[in-house]
């Protein structure tokens, strides 16, 4: 009897081989590969297209770093600008002419009372050099060496960094509540929730058994991103200024994923009119490449020369773009634009709620939105408590979304928060587009055999 030979496999596409080797040669720590496994090859504005030939509305921008989406004219026009130059790539810190135009329109957009008395102080070229920056910072300035953190918090993945945000398990910095709605840690939410985080804040400072020695300074995000989008309420943010003036303790805010006009103003803070002592800057402005500085009081510049170095916190390029995206964003009114569109596209997902009982709610300011994923069903009757997270529905939809070719990210404490955080050059047609498919995938998801829980699971 003749032996059959078995058939070859088939030849594997060109992107399906660049998948295959990124899974064998990189780190296990890799992240959003995982949950996109896409080959992005050419990309414009909200727009991406596959190695496969595939659109995508990329609703994650960089994580925010996008403002302008991809590959904007403006951005690409100033690079190009600075390589046919012939001007120098890498300046460690000197001076250059660009560098000077950066900083110049990086002030312009400050709030006035800030900006007046600022110093500025380039980094690494991550947000997480920056916030550690802003800890030596505080430290050097006070003579004090606790910190003041928040629930939920994110700050990036050194270790200083890692310490202050939510996920930290050696813990040296000091955790305070970070107000809620919808997952209120004192079960009261609104204005009265926000008023009792305050207090406690308060109280902890002021008790002199607390365990809780003066610290060299807070930090918080306007709106927590990371944490699951969510939005700081402004009469608290002026609570925690007081607080802290009246203290002396520094208050640090953390801009890197909501400064540039994302929040619907060009910096979060500015919704409060809190001004802070240090601002951490990443992100949008560095126009799509890396940049990171910290904007500080004068007063508190009492570092001495190399307190705080980096071999790559002078780069031209991302200067330059980041210029010409901050020059842009205030030129054509981005951030106004971004809060109007944003309440527009909040009402539209709100609206959503009704046929899509796993939606537990819709929250967010300007164009940082997000949409957190429950399992009503887990709710006993009566209890008046929020239902459960539901990490498998969640990673459901966001599957369901790239199949539509829509690209969100999963954020909160489960990863059951469906994060938007689209260009702010996003058209109203591209909105409804986006909100469309956002629409499709949830009910496509809730049809899918998700439920099942695997061992381990939250619940």
């Amino acid at each position: 009897m003749a032996v059959t030979e078995p058939a070859p496999a088939p030849p594997l596409a060109p992107h399906e081989g660049i998948l295959r080797r990124q899974s064998l040669r990189e780190s296990a720590a890799r992240t959003y590969a995982r949950s996109l496994p896409i080959v992005p090859v050419r990309a414009r504005g909200l727009t991406i297209e596959g190695a496969d030939g595939r659109r995508y509305l990329d609703c994650l921008s960089g994580a925010g770093t996008l403002a302008l989406g991809h590959n904007h004219p403006v951005v690409l026009e100033a690079i190009k600008k600075v390589i046919d130059s012939g001007a120098p790539l890498h300046v460690l810190d000197l001076a250059t002419p660009v560098k000077d135009a950066f900083t110049t329109e990086l002030f312009a957009t400050l709030p006035r009372q800030f900006a007046d008395n600022a110093r500025i102080q380039f980094c690494g070229p991550a947000g997480t050099d920056a916030v550690e920056a802003a800890f030596k910072l505080v430290r050097a300035a006070t003579g004090r060496s606790g910190l003041l953190a928040f629930t939920g918090a994110y700050h990036g993945m050194t270790a200083g960094a890692l310490a202050a945000s939510g996920g930290a398990e050696d813990v040296r910095v000091t955790r305070l509540p970070f107000p809620q709605n919808y997952r209120c840690p004192f079960g009261i939410g609104g204005e009265a929730g926000a008023r009792t985080a305050a207090r406690w804040t308060e109280n902890l400072l002021d008790d002199p058994k607390s365990g809780t020695p003066a610290p060299a300074g807070m930090i918080l995000e306007p709106v927590q991103g990371e944490g699951g989008v969510n939005p700081a309420p402004d009469g608290w943010m002026r609570r925690m200024r007081e607080i802290t003036e009246d203290r002396s303790i520094p208050l640090i805010a953390d801009e890197v994923q909501t400064g540039v006009g994302r929040t619907g103003a060009f910096w979060a803070v500015e919704h409060s009119g809190v001004v802070p002592d240090v601002m951490v800057m990443s992100k949008a402005i560095g126009g799509s490449l890396p940049l990171a500085v910290i904007v500080y009081r004068s007063e508190l510049d009492t570092w001495q020369p190399g307190a705080h170095a980096g071999t790559f916190r002078g780069n031209q390029l991302a200067m330059a773009a980041g210029t010409a995206t901050l020059a842009y964003v205030r030129e054509n009114g981005l951030a106004e634009r971004a809060g109007v569109l944003g309440d527009r596209m909040l009402a539209a997902l709100r609206s959503l709620a009704a046929d899509h009982p796993c939606i537990g709610d819709v929250r967010g300011r300007g164009l940082m939105i997000g949409v957190e994923v429950v399992d009503p069903e887990a709710r006993p009757p009566g209890t008046g408590t929020e239902p459960p997270p539901d990490p498998v529905l969640a990673a459901a939809v966001q599957q369901e979304c790239l199949r539509r070719g829509l690209i969100v990210e999963l954020g909160g404490r489960h990863s059951t928060v469906v994060r938007l955080l689209p260009p702010l050059t996003l058209t109203d047609e591209q909105a409804t587009a986006v909100v469309d498919r956002l629409a499709e995938a949830l009910a496509a998801a809730e049809r899918s055999p998700h439920r099942r829980l695997p061992t381990g699971s939250i619940r």
